[in-house]
């Protein structure tokens, strides 16, 4: 019985959505100069974030060990803050509205294979997460997942499915604990 068969995996045509050369650029400058930038450059990383076609955001603060897979397909938002070791795997777009903290060691992956072709072909799903959301330390989020505004995900969750507005929510797979409720 056959399941995966990877010598008939082909890429997508422009799945990178930039040519081999810009994606090893790319990857050569966040190696050298983005990850060995001094914690307190943010706007040199943002600088070169947006060089490669991401949207940056007014006050955005990206700690130097942050990856970022094609920052093209990137959109981060006004006063947003990525922590230490996050990994944006935008292999699909990658979406983070206003005032929203992705808490180090988070995973939040645009991409998976479908596992049930023997091809494994590949495929990307665009990620949301809205306005005034956290996201603590080492949440995975997963393809295709909106998280509406507001919400916050416990430390070590994993959320393969949209999650509502204004809730607290966690565990694998995250599940809706409470209400999050406004502060003066």
């Amino acid at each position: 019985m056959i399941i995966q068969k990877l010598d008939t995996y082909k890429l997508p045509k422009n799945f990178r959505g930039r040519n081999a050369f810009i994606v090893q650029l790319w990857w050569i400058i966040q190696g050298v100069f983005f990850r060995n930038s001094p914690q307190f450059m943010y706007g040199f990383r943002n600088f070169l974030l947006r060089s490669f076609g991401a949207k940056i955001g007014s006050n955005v603060i990206i700690r130097p060990t942050v990856r970022v897979t094609y920052p093209w397909r990137v959109s981060i938002g006004d006063y947003c803050q990525i922590g230490d070791d996050v990994v944006l795997y935008s292999l699909g777009e990658i979406e983070i509205g206003n005032n929203t903290v992705i808490s180090q060691k988070s995973y939040i992956c645009a991409a998976s294979h479908d596992y049930e072709k023997s091809t494994f072909n590949i495929f990307s799903k665009k990620v949301t997460i809205k306005d005034q959301c956290w996201l603590a330390t080492d949440v995975f989020v997963g393809p295709g997942v909106t998280i509406e505004q507001g919400t916050v995900v416990g430390a070590r969750s994993s959320v393969y499915k949209d999650l509502p507005g204004n809730k607290v929510c966690k565990g694998n797979p995250a599940k809706i604990i409470r209400d999050r409720v406004s502060v003066k």
